[in-house]
């Protein structure tokens, strides 16, 4: 179990950003051998195992991933506010050699003679170099063409983090985190096959939605700036297309399979734009479908920003209850 202690000037600094970086490091846990993804990942990791035993770039992420569980900031640099991993590998490139050394002597004490380390001790520039080509490799060959939906998914979910932290307040944004989080003010507890305890003094803390969370629980200390902490986004299921419908849906011969498919994924608030990436429609078809839904009393939208976020009414839960047998609970906000 991590435990961090949150005092006022952490809290009320809090920030959320995206970083397609900390995906991929996640993604590739769950390629290990032993590891049986669930099923919204099993094809695509089928597909990424190929990347990482056959593309000889990935070396290093190799020597990484069999290495301790814990490791320096600059191995994984904490997000810059960008949605470009070649920007995020560009701040790996340019990691000072003095950081690089100080990091390996904090994290791998007794450790230079390792595969692992020596590289980074006796070159740093040369081999934070080679680690982001291998990023780039394993990117280009496992993620590049997932990326345009995982984006909007975390960003979907920076935009409803941002709203319930505006509107309900930091205990709102902890509470509905995820299963692994807990929150017992002031400390945040997060579920890890390591005890450890910080606080986050004068550090402003960042979360980061990742889609890839299942493969490793995620957070940074080492910056005497940014406290950082991962969560899992909502809506991986939308890699992979979604289950057969059952024969016997009453839901479906009620409203019509498109309009089922819709009611069903709203858990929680969605873009009309997120709404087709889970279901493979096409957004003018999704958006027809919800005006229908909408006329009906059954779905509701809401502006933030510039976009607009559905979620069921009361008699859109009640209804997919009724003829589905399936409970749907009430989202925040």
């Amino acid at each position: 179990m991590i435990r961090i202690e949150l005092d006022e000037a952490a809290l009320g600094s809090t920030r959320i950003a995206v970083s397609p970086l900390w995906d991929a490091f996640c993604s590739l846990h769950l390629l290990a051998g032993h590891r049986r993804p669930s099923w919204p990942y099993q094809e695509w990791a089928a597909r990424a195992r190929e990347v990482l035993k056959e593309d000889e770039r990935v070396e290093p992420l190799r020597r990484l991933l069999h290495g301790p569980l814990n490791f320096p900031d600059f191995i994984l640099p904490l997000p810059i506010g960008t949605t470009s991993v070649e920007e995020e590998l560009a701040a790996l490139r340019g990691t000072p050699p003095e950081v690089v050394r100080q990091q390996l002597a904090e994290h791998y004490p007794g450790m230079e003679d390792s595969p692992l380390v020596r590289p980074y001790q006796e070159d740093p520039p040369a081999a934070c170099a080679a680690l982001a080509d291998a990023y780039q490799a394993y990117w280009d060959g496992a993620l590049a063409d997932l990326w345009p939906t995982m984006r909007r998914l975390v960003e979907d979910e920076v935009l409803l983090r941002a709203r319930t932290f505006a509107t309900e307040g930091i205990d709102a944004l902890f509470t509905g985190l995820e299963s692994r989080a807990r929150w017992n003010p002031p400390v945040l507890e997060l579920t890890k096959h390591i005890d450890a305890e910080y606080a986050a003094g004068e550090r402003r803390l960042l979360l980061v939605p990742l889609v890839f969370a299942e493969g490793c629980r995620l957070y940074s200390t080492d910056d005497p700036e940014v406290l950082a902490v991962s969560f899992q986004a909502r809506g991986a299921g939308v890699l992979r297309e979604p289950p057969g419908i059952p024969g016997d849906d009453r839901l479906g011969l009620l409203l019509g399979r498109g309009r089922a498919a819709v009611l069903r994924q709203l858990g929680g608030p969605l873009t009309t734009a997120g709404l087709a990436d889970r279901l493979s429609l096409a957004p003018s078809t999704v958006s027809e479908h919800l005006s229908v839904l909408a006329e009906a009393g059954v779905v509701t939208g809401h502006r933030v920003g510039r976009s607009v976020y559905y979620q069921l009414t009361d008699t859109g839960r009640s209804l997919l209850a009724l003829l589905s047998g399936q409970t749907v609970l009430q989202a925040a906000g």
